[in-house]
């Protein structure tokens, strides 16, 4: 891990950071089972993350018959642009 990462780990928990991120990059919607494998989390672990992420207005969950496919929100989006923006600062 670069000192960048270390520093960037300080001040943000990686994991949702890298959620939010994430989800900003497909440019779409995406199933929590993706996103656990691409930021290399447990499914149960990233569901209990974006349910807070959801109270917090951060992401929408779009029901799709059994699935459920989560988008960001406006303010989701833009947290996740900041979150870019300060880790390429660091």
């Amino acid at each position: 891990m670069s000192e960048k990462e270390k520093i960037f780990n300080i001040f943000f928990r990686e994991k949702p950071a890298m959620m939010l991120v994430g989800l900003k990059n497909t440019k779409g919607a995406m199933y929590a089972s993706s996103l656990a494998k691409q930021i290399d989390c447990t499914y149960s672990h990233v569901v209990k993350i974006l349910q807070e992420m959801e109270k917090a207005s951060l992401i929408n969950f779009e029901k799709q018959g059994r699935l459920k496919l989560l988008t960001l929100t406006k303010k989701g989006s833009d947290v996740a642009d900041n979150i870019a923006s300060i880790r390429n600062i660091l």
